[in-house]
């Protein structure tokens, strides 16, 4: 009886790792392709004959059809399956591409925009219901910060990945090839089985979409929080460069190993965020420590010429405190979202990236025109204020969703 009980447990356990596996491939292939175009902003600017600002339209195009479907997505997922619409969504991402690889055309440019958005609505709200129906609950946080890790590092490693392939098979040919990653993964989701997760598959939902109102006053208030933090990291990670090149009279080099240094430090945080996630129910406060530390330290890079290593070294510490409230973030919102609407719940809140990804372009390079470098870190540091200010809020509301979940 030892034996088979043992079997059993080991059985729930390789399951649970090959999906977090398959959900974290299909996380990285999100924030691969998220760059894709980006990256290849040279080449389609030569081919095309187009201006940077019809390449920055594309852009905006995929952030606007991304924002505006991230919660529809949800209510898909919780009624026809994450499973499905995650695979969907894949294919349309990966097909976005190699359309626009084997028609090189400004509309089409724009046509592939619009698909990306969708495909990019699906992420969140499908990753996070699978994660939250089949991950025990001991060791989720750890595998909200994996999935996370694994998102942060397709991004890394996308402008390494694209310029190879453009050297070897050119741009149109790095647009096929990276399409065909979207294929590939989805491929390897229907083989290796990744499991389903709609309202029935969530825990606590007695196999029911939850009727009430899904738009609750703690979902606003985490949307919002999102859309802050987003604020927060976009104008370090977009303009954190050029702002300490013309404000602080950093070298290129220096500038480039401090972002370097932000970013691969928030890879990290988000690794130690899960292991911090799993033993406190306090992620609110975690939340709102780590960021009011995180303001300071920016504040700081705002206000003084640091000397290189100095710079790097706050950077580092800074990258790596906004890494680790990521599991905590989403631990929140799997707390605040009624019983059997996971999809939405991170549909809807999701929605916040996105509108920071419209806003941040804006904003901050409204700063850097007005001459005002000193002001990306200093804005920065505003929104992580804000962040602390609104995160008692969230935290409350969620402890109210979490008792709601457990009587459902």
């Amino acid at each position: 009886m030892a034996e088979v009980l043992a079997a059993s447990q080991q059985s729930k356990v390789d399951t649970g790792l090959r999906t977090l596996g398959l959900i974290s491939a299909a996380h990285w292939v999100s924030h691969f392709h998220l760059l894709v175009l980006p990256m290849l902003f040279p080449f389609l600017k030569a081919t095309l004959g187009v201006d940077y600002i019809q390449l920055g339209f594309a852009l905006t195009v995929f952030a606007v059809v991304s924002a505006l479907t991230q919660a529809p997505t949800g209510y898909l997922v919780d009624h026809f399956g994450a499973r499905k619409i995650l695979l969907l969504g894949l294919c349309l991402g990966g097909l976005a591409l190699i359309l626009l690889g084997l028609h090189l055309s400004y509309p089409v440019l724009i046509a592939s925009a619009v698909l990306l958005g969708l495909a990019n609505s699906v992420y969140h709200p499908a990753d996070y219901a699978i994660l939250a129906a089949h991950m025990k609950e001991a060791r989720m946080g750890r595998a909200f910060s994996v999935h996370t890790f694994a998102g942060y590092f397709g991004g890394a490693v996308a402008p390494a990945i694209v310029g190879a392939l453009v050297a070897s098979v050119g741009g149109a040919g790095a647009l096929i090839a990276s399409g065909a990653i979207g294929l590939a993964v989805a491929l390897a989701l229907l083989l290796f089985g990744v499991p389903e997760a709609s309202a029935k598959h969530q825990r606590g939902a007695g196999g029911r979409v939850s009727k009430q109102n899904i738009l609750t006053p703690a979902l606003i208030v985490l949307t919002i929080f999102f859309m802050l933090l987003g604020l927060s990291n976009a104008g370090i990670s977009n303009f954190g460069v050029v702002a300490l090149m013309n404000g602080y009279g950093a070298s290129f080099s220096t500038a480039n190993i401090a972002l370097t240094a932000y970013l691969g430090a928030s890879a990290v945080g988000v690794l130690a965020g899960g292991f911090l996630a799993d033993h406190t129910h306090r992620h609110g406060q975690v939340a709102a420590i780590c960021f009011g530390v995180n303001a300071c330290i920016v504040l700081l890079i705002a206000m003084l010429a640091l000397p290189p290593v100095l710079l790097t070294a706050a950077m580092t510490a800074a990258g790596f405190l906004g890494g680790v409230i990521a599991p905590s973030r989403d631990m929140l919102v799997r707390s605040a979202a009624p019983a059997g609407a996971a999809g939405r719940a991170f549909g809807i809140v999701s929605t916040g990236f996105n509108f920071s990804g419209i806003l941040s372009p804006l904003l901050f390079g409204w700063i850097m025109d007005q001459h005002l470098p000193h002001w990306v870190f200093g804005v920065s540091a505003i929104f992580m204020v804000l962040t602390v200010l609104i995160t008692p809020f969230t935290e409350r509301k969620s402890e109210q969703g979490l008792a709601r979940a457990k009587t459902a």
